[in-house]
């Protein structure tokens, strides 16, 4: 397995990229966002990893610039930071998965063997889903209800399409967390419930009818 991992600290990026190339994986290393940034844009990986504060350029500015490049290399952030609107903010700008400083190495290689054996969806979609008042182009990434545009981040897009193959069925936190980010959140996280909420601001905002309904111990639906 191929990896890129970019981490300022000196002693942590040794320390886990000894314990990486035990598992007899490649590694790369950067110690700065925007060498990171080369080696990703110059190099063929199965995961990066990276801290989210560096010099240069941070985590989420490097996974936005490989994003914005065509680069869906599964991304993994390190951070330090607890607080759920850096998770947000990280999950938002594309990354696949987050784990926070300290952590167990375990985990850590548990979680790149998960990214890297992804499977990779070969099935034909349609191009144009509908419930309700809503449509949701898939090509063109343009959500209408009633008539009129909502604008929606690529998370909240990510969401509403799960919710829209999935009409009138109760979806479990770990069923989302699973289909929209390829991840297990932390039990006490509330990703899930921030986003649905996101979610449902716009949607059912001036709406005569409320679509997403949280049914408390259960999960939620969308429901006409």
């Amino acid at each position: 397995m191929r990896i890129l991992l970019v981490e300022d600290e000196i002693k942590t990026l040794q320390s886990l990229r000894q314990g990486m190339e035990e598992q007899e994986w490649n590694v790369n290393t950067a110690t700065d966002g925007q060498s990171g940034l080369r080696l990703a844009l110059s190099g063929d990986y199965d995961v990066i990893i990276s801290d989210i504060t560096m010099p240069g350029l941070t985590g989420i500015q490097l996974l936005r610039e490989l994003r914005k490049n065509g680069i869906s290399t599964p991304f993994l952030l390190l951070t330090a930071l607890s607080d759920t609107n850096d998770k947000i903010n990280g999950l938002d700008a594309g990354a696949d998965d987050y784990l926070a400083k300290p952590f167990d190495f375990r985990e850590l290689l548990a979680r790149v063997k998960a990214l890297a054996r992804r499977p990779v969806s070969t099935t034909r979609r349609e191009n144009v889903l509908r419930y309700a008042d809503v449509e949701m182009d898939l090509g063109s990434r343009k959500v209408v209800r009633n008539g009129k545009d909502i604008l929606l981040t690529p998370r909240e897009f990510a969401l509403l399409e799960f919710f829209m193959r999935s009409p009138e069925i109760v979806l479990s936190k770990s069923e989302i967390a699973e289909k929209v980010w390829d991840v297990n959140f932390d039990t006490g996280t509330n990703v899930i419930e921030v986003y649905v909420n996101y979610l449902r601001n716009k949607l059912d905002k001036g709406a005569e009818k409320k679509l997403i309904h949280t049914l408390f111990g259960q999960g939620y639906v969308l429901r006409d």
